[in-house]
Formats: C-alpha cells, sequence, structure tokens
C-alpha cells in the first residue's frame, strides 16, 4: 500500500476499526474512508455494493461485525448467525466485484475447534471440529467468510489476509456486563462499584486463561499483515494470563484491591487458549503495549467517558 490509495475500513466506529483509523492516519495514510453503520448498512446486499461502487476502494480493512461476550453469544445465537454471515458476505463480494486489490478482515479464536486439537492453536487446526459450544454460531459465521475468501481466491485470485485475533481490548469496546467481552465488561463492573461503594462480582472463579491484546498493538499487526502476510494468521502477545490475573491488575488500577466476589456459578468459557504466532513473529512484529498499561489506558478512557455523560 502507498499513503496515496483509497484504504475502506469497516467497523470504523468499534474497538478495532477505530483503532485502525488512528493508527493508519498516525501513518501518513491520506485516503481513509471510514464504515459505520450511519454510513452503510452492510447486513444489506444492496447498500453494501452501492457504497463499495461509490468509494471504490484499493484495500479494504474489515473489522464490522456483531460482537458479543460468552453470554451474549450463548443468548442470540441465531442474531449473531444471520448478521454476521450477512455483513461478512457481502464485504468480501462487494471487495471482489469494485477490484480491491487485497482484503485484510478480522476473523476471531472462536473459529477453533473445541476441545482444542493441540496447542498452541496453529491456523491449519480451524477446521478439524466444531467451535466451543457457548460462541459456535459466531465461530461458524467467521469460518465461513474464511471459506469464502479462499474460494474466491480461486476462482477470482483475490488476495486476503485472515486476522485469527486473541482477546482484544481497548477504548470504543462495548462496555456491558451481561454481553460484553472479559476486559470491557470487567472494567465497567470496577467503575459502577466503586461509584457506588459496592464490591465487584467477578464471573467464574478466574481460572480460565487467555492471550490478551491491547487494540492500537492489534491495529499495528493488522497493518503488518495486510503488508505482509497472505491467508489466516494468528496474532496475540505470546503472553497467557489467567482471568484472575486481569481482576487483580484492574482492582489494583481502579483502586479496589480487597473488594472482589467470584462467582463460580457463571460460566469461565474454554479452560485455556493459546496461539501459534510463527507468522507474525516472521515479519517481526512485537507488542507496544504491555497489558497493564492498556488496561490503564483502558480504564482512563473508560472512566473520562463516564465523566463526559454525567
Amino acid at each position: 500500500m502507498n499513503k496515496q490509495d483509497k484504504i475502506l475500513i469497516t467497523g470504523a466506529k468499534g474497538l478495532v476499526g477505530s483503532a485502525l483509523v488512528e493508527h493508519l492516519k498516525n501513518e501518513g495514510y491520506a485516503n481513509v474512508i471510514e464504515v459505520g453503520r450511519q454510513e452503510c448498512d452492510l447486513v444489506d446486499p444492496v447498500s453494501t455494493r452501492q457504497f463499495f461502487e461509490a468509494t471504490r476502494p484499493d484495500y479494504v480493512f474489515h473489522a464490522a461485525a456483531r460482537v458479543y461476550g460468552i453470554m451474549g453469544n450463548m443468548k442470540n445465537k441465531a442474531l449473531s448467525f444471520y448478521d454476521n454471515v450477512m455483513i461478512n458476505t457481502n464485504v468480501v463480494d462487494a471487495s471482489q466485484k469494485v477490484g480491491v486489490r487485497k482484503i485484510t478482515v478480522m476473523g476471531t479464536g472462536a473459529v477453533y475447534p473445541f476441545p482444542s486439537p493441540g496447542l498452541p492453536l496453529r491456523e491449519e487446526m480451524i477446521f478439524l471440529g466444531v467451535p466451543h459450544p457457548a460462541e459456535d454460531s459466531y465461530g461458524h459465521a467467521k469460518r465461513a467468510m474464511l471459506a469464502m475468501l479462499a474460494a474466491y481466491q480461486e476462482s477470482y485470485g483475490m488476495e486476503w489476509a485472515y486476522v485469527v485475533s486473541c482477546n482484544l481490548f481497548g477504548p470504543r469496546d462495548k462496555f456491558d456486563t451481561e454481553f460484553g467481552h472479559v476486559v470491557p465488561s470487567l472494567v465497567k463492573k470496577f467503575f459502577d462499584a466503586k461509584q457506588r461503594g459496592e464490591k465487584v462480582v467477578v464471573w467464574g472463579d478466574g481460572s480460565a486463561q487467555r492471550d490478551f491484546m491491547y487494540v492500537k498493538d492489534a491495529a499495528r499487526v493488522a497493518l503488518a499483515i495486510m503488508e505482509n502476510i497472505k491467508g489466516a494468521a494468528n496474532i496475540g502477545s505470546g503472553t497467557v494470563y489467567r482471568i484472575r490475573d486481569i481482576v487483580e491488575m484492574l482492582a489494583e488500577i481502579s483502586g479496589m484491591t480487597g473488594q472482589v466476589l467470584w462467582d463460580s456459578e457463571k460460566p469461565n468459557g474454554q479452560d485455556y487458549r493459546s496461539y501459534d504466532l510463527t507468522k507474525i513473529n516472521s515479519i517481526g512484529f512485537k507488542c507496544q503495549y504491555t497489558i497493564r498499561e492498556g488496561l490503564e489506558e483502558t480504564w482512563n478512557w473508560y472512566s473520562e467517558q463516564m465523566g463526559k455523560a454525567k
């Protein structure tokens, strides 16, 4: 890509999309096209095709999705599957129709089978079984996009990369205690509990282990993948943390140490998930942010937003 190419980013108001917009502009890319729900309903094929015809991007970062955490995925399986399949299908097809040079899409670690066929998880394992039942509909919808990209490459010569993401977090996430992902849900729980002078109730027992990555590093690696990698590529920090570790860091950051109650009746999710990072290691990628630094920035951003809302 050169700095004058037209680069379209779907989901531009969301967690990954907004970080990508910021990163690309900081890197000097002059023609960044931001697509949120207000600009185009990507569930609708006609609207999507018309938007792509009007903008005719050279490159596409596809970060739009209907996203939930564990409980949200369990309670909204049909909606999650339908909307994500439609969004992904429309964006990939429209990209091909207008001659996009390469599309880089956001996948998810939920595409991997459960139980894991091996650890760390490698990209070639994706279709070796069904996803975890807590997130199978979302995982299958994202798998369908991977299969579609492979088909479009074979039929049309389309160039693509598919980012298999670990647990991402940062500003502009969905801070929802029932349906959000683990970090934004925890940030909101800690903030609300501190405001009310209450203890923080955390789901599960904190034993589940995940690779977490701050979204600013996710934007950096997505750009590096667009420029250097084809096909599916895992991303992550390379360090696996217990949920309990994240909770303890947030307790310190928020000034709520010793104020946590664990609700072991609630689900933990998959016990352990780690990723083989050979592909991003091969291009020399390294995270610039520690998890602690990312959590501090996220906490400060959310606290500031809540202050503005009053």
